[in-house]
């Protein structure tokens, strides 16, 4: 019984060692990060791995960082931030301007409470402009959630409908909020912050919906954005396109997307592809990434790199 006891006030004496080691610990954390919910922020972003920031040699003003470390409360600066979500096989962009945010697809039903937490981290409130690029589950799977959570501003999508559940989802999700659906048309303009945006395509093949896309031309402080959704070759053959600087490639890096035609008219700098890690369509295609390197785009994928963000400034 004697040896019991004295092993038993061993280990309470080492537990307590450690509780106390613990609580000093947490002490000085709190005296550095503020509060607890700075604290949680640290634990939490510490958690989501490293990120590696990079300043972009060709592009004043702007850097990229990437790992899901970047996914914290946005600051409140005049500079633009684009966020290509780790969302896996599917697409999501946050962009965010003095307050104003809009949000460009939300990935699969399966990724829509992934979304939600991203932009619940980043301390998002409302969303200014919601854009389902086009009806297919990877790209407008996770909107329901999205317009469940948020308060949301103009909702645009393409004029075409589906029998899916998923599409019905988000009907339903924007009937109950009692909000609606606007189609743009090409050339229609609007501002998120200091954001110029134009609607460069908007289809209506409802046989091949990656045509119905709509893509989306943003400009800030002389640096210029095109966001394509799953826009195919016959939507880059569509039209002449403007010189741009960073591009989010067209379906994944689909290697019918992405064609040497419209990289020779665009010539971007930056490409940035979503993806999932090991996804079975074999995204990005080599094709595409050829294509991309040989007008001299830096590559970034969101299966590599996880998110990917973007900051511009405003100087």
């Amino acid at each position: 019984m004697e040896a019991k006891e004295k092993m038993a006030k061993k280990g309470s004496g080492r537990k307590s060692i450690i509780g106390g080691i613990i609580t000093v610990a947490v002490i000085i954390l709190i005296a550095l990060f503020g509060d607890q919910t700075d604290l949680f922020d640290f634990f939490t972003t510490s958690a989501s791995g490293p990120t590696n920031v990079e300043e972009v040699e060709n592009l004043e003003n702007v850097t990229i960082t990437t790992g899901n470390g970047c996914i914290t409360k946005i600051p409140d600066d005049s500079n633009l931030r684009v966020y290509c979500l780790d969302v896996g096989q599917g697409d999501s962009i946050l962009i965010s301007n003095n307050g104003q945010n809009m949000l460009i697809d939300a990935s699969t039903n399966d990724m829509g409470s992934t979304v939600v937490d991203y932009l619940n981290k980043l301390g998002i409130k409302k969303l200014d402009y919601l854009v389902g690029t086009h009806p297919h589950e990877d790209h407008i799977g996770g909107l329901d959630n999205v317009i469940k959570n948020f308060d949301i501003g103009k909702i645009y999508m393409p004029k075409v409908a589906t029998n899916t559940k998923t599409y019905e989802d988000v009907l339903d999700a924007i009937s109950k909020k009692k909000l609606k659906v606007s189609t743009p048309k090409i050339g229609d303009k609007f501002n998120v912050g200091d954001a110029n945006c134009e609607v460069m395509y908007v289809g209506t093949n409802e046989e091949e919906l990656n045509e119905t896309s709509i893509v989306i031309k943003m400009e800030f402080n002389g640096v210029s954005y095109l966001f394509t959704g799953d826009a195919n070759y016959n939507v880059e053959n569509s039209r002449d396109w403007p010189d741009i600087d960073i591009l989010k490639v067209g379906h994944h890096g689909s290697s019918s997307s992405t064609t040497a035609k419209f990289l020779n008219q665009t010539t971007p700098k930056i490409a940035l592809i979503s993806c999932g890690k090991d996804n079975s369509y074999g995204h990005p295609h080599d094709k595409a990434v050829k294509r991309l390197e040989k007008v001299g785009a830096k590559i970034y994928r969101t299966d590599e790199s996880q998110t990917i963000l973007i900051t511009e400034s405003h100087e």
